[in-house]
């Protein structure tokens, strides 16, 4: 903890680092189930799959409300082709989205409050939509702000991402560490002239 004498704000990445996605499976096998459309949990799964590589690459797609929409429209039609369902995209979108709960790693909840005890600022920078806050529930009122790839029009290891944080925190990039579980958040966060250091948080 001594090197967080010399930091005025820790910024944080979201999945991987706070938050890990509840197996969403059975919800989605059972949004299908309830649309008349029966699949084995191998289907769903490999679904589901489909729809996550469609979709990490087009995080900054979901800048607002209108473009989150579309995006998370165009995720359930994704799922629902590898599927093999005829559903509306738009319709199951909601369901789709619904089906996908996060939960704060372990320990997660005690070091931010750790961190935030300390008299840090603190911010969550992540490549998401700008969906994210829902996503992180109580979690989210731990942070001064939340950014996400999709505000900043940019993805890490982009530093746009780190320096829209800072500017919000007030906070000037040396004087600030950044926490994460990719190679992305080490790159973005020392381009934006930040420290790194590796999850767990």
């Amino acid at each position: 903890m001594g090197e967080l004498r010399d930091l005025d704000a820790v910024t944080i990445d979201a999945y991987g680092t706070l938050v890990e996605l509840v197996d969403p499976v059975a919800a989605l096998g059972a949004a299908l189930a309830e649309r008349g459309v029966e699949r084995d949990p191998e289907q769903v799964a490999a679904a589901f799959r489909a729809e996550v590589a469609y979709y990490r690459p087009r995080t900054t797609e979901g800048r607002d409300a209108e473009s989150l929409a579309a995006l998370r429209r165009d995720c359930a039609a994704v799922f629902l082709d590898e599927a093999g369902a005829e559903l509306d995209p738009a319709e199951f979108a909601q369901p789709f989205v619904d089906a996908l709960v996060f939960r704060p790693l372990p320990g997660v909840l005690e070091a931010v409050g750790r961190l935030a005890a300390s008299g840090l600022a603190l911010a969550v920078v992540s490549n998401w939509d700008v969906g994210l806050r829902e996503k992180l529930g109580a979690l989210a009122g731990r942070f001064a702000c939340i950014v996400t790839s999709a505000e900043a029009g940019a993805p890490k290891p982009d530093p746009a991402v780190f320096l829209a944080a800072l500017e919000r925190l007030g906070v000037p990039p040396a004087r600030a560490l950044h926490i994460g579980d990719e190679a992305n958040d080490e790159e973005g966060a020392l381009a934006a002239g930040m420290r790194f250091r590796w999850a767990p948080l």
